[in-house]
């Protein structure tokens, strides 16, 4: 633009010279030619204030243009970093994008045993829900029947302390009924929830007799009084002997076992005369084979030879409740 200026006044000069050139070298110039001349002058002082308003218009035009290829050059060198950063941006996402489809097919390749694992652990789930609700109703049902159990033995206790009670009043009542006797002669203990009335052979037997004499009836007879109004128990009477042989067999009594129920009967028919209800009473024999102590001396013979009189309560409503359960 610089060079196309200078060529431009470069020209202009030389017009202008020739022009003044031509004026002076004629002394006479018609007026003709003198208006040409003006009328060329006058065309070509238009020409160059033309071309000045281009020169200023193209300058500023020339000043914008550097401008913006200034902003141009700016702009490339942060287009070129912003590039740059994004391309390497670009680098890592196409890295994380290889990592991640090779997650993905490896996901893919597994996949099947994935689902496989799925579908069992979807069964276990649902055996162990089976399994929870089952437990839960066999809970609620083992409540329920812990409750009951707990009401069943709360009774079973009251009844226990009930007959424990009934039991001990009955031990107490017999032993009043029997304190003028001699300790030797019977003894009145409880045992296994039962009244044991142990007599001795001298108190109701002489030697291999099966009848009762009068100190043993009347001891007999204090008994069944003490008991024949209890209608909630039921009487066992046990005979036992020694392991001496009998010294007179007879038809009826071959050995100690005939003699020990023999014994028993007797006992058995005293109490249902003084009172006692036969339907009340069993009597049994054991002979000598429930001993006390070993028949190895007389001392020990004479212990075994007793007869036992066995009271136990009626339990008929413990065996009930026992029943249910």
């Amino acid at each position: 633009m610089d060079k196309f200026v200078q060529s431009f006044f470069q020209l202009m000069k030389a017009i202008i010279f020739s022009i003044c050139f031509l004026i002076l070298s004629s002394c006479v110039v018609t007026k003709k030619k003198y208006d040409d001349l003006l009328a060329q002058k006058v065309k070509t002082d238009g020409d160059l204030a033309d071309v000045t308003k281009r020169l200023e218009k193209a300058n500023a035009e020339l000043t914008d243009l550097s401008s913006a290829i200034k902003k141009l050059k700016e702009d490339t060198v942060e287009l070129n970093d912003r590039y740059r950063s994004t391309d390497q941006k670009l680098a890592s996402l196409n890295r994380e994008y290889d990592q991640l489809n090779s997650y993905y097919k490896n996901l893919l390749s597994n996949s099947g045993k994935l689902n496989r694992e799925l579908a069992q652990q979807r069964e276990d789930l649902l055996a162990m829900q089976e399994s929870y609700q089952k437990t839960r109703r066999m809970n609620d049902s083992l409540n329920t029947s812990l409750a009951d159990r707990e009401k069943k033995v709360q009774e079973l206790e009251r009844i226990l302390a009930n007959k424990d009670k009934a039991v001990q009043n009955l031990k107490n009542r017999v032993s009043n009924a029997l304190l003028g006797f001699k300790e030797n002669d019977l003894t009145v203990k409880v045992k296994n929830g039962k009244v044991y009335v142990s007599l001795a052979e001298q108190l109701l037997f002489g030697s291999g007799s099966i009848e009762v004499d009068q100190k043993g009836v009347a001891a007999l007879q204090q008994l069944a009084k003490a008991i024949k109004d209890q209608r909630d128990i039921q009487i066992m009477v046990e005979g036992h002997t020694d392991n001496v042989p009998i010294g007179k067999k007879s038809a009826y009594m071959q050995d100690n076992w005939d003699l020990s129920v023999m014994r028993a009967t007797s006992i058995t028919k005293i109490l249902t005369q003084a009172g006692v209800s036969p339907r009340q009473v069993t009597a049994a024999g054991k002979g000598e084979f429930l001993p006390l102590a070993t028949n190895d001396n007389a001392q020990n013979r004479q212990k075994n030879r007793r007869t036992e009189i066995i009271i136990t309560p009626d339990l008929d409503e413990l065996f009930k409740i026992l029943e249910s359960n």
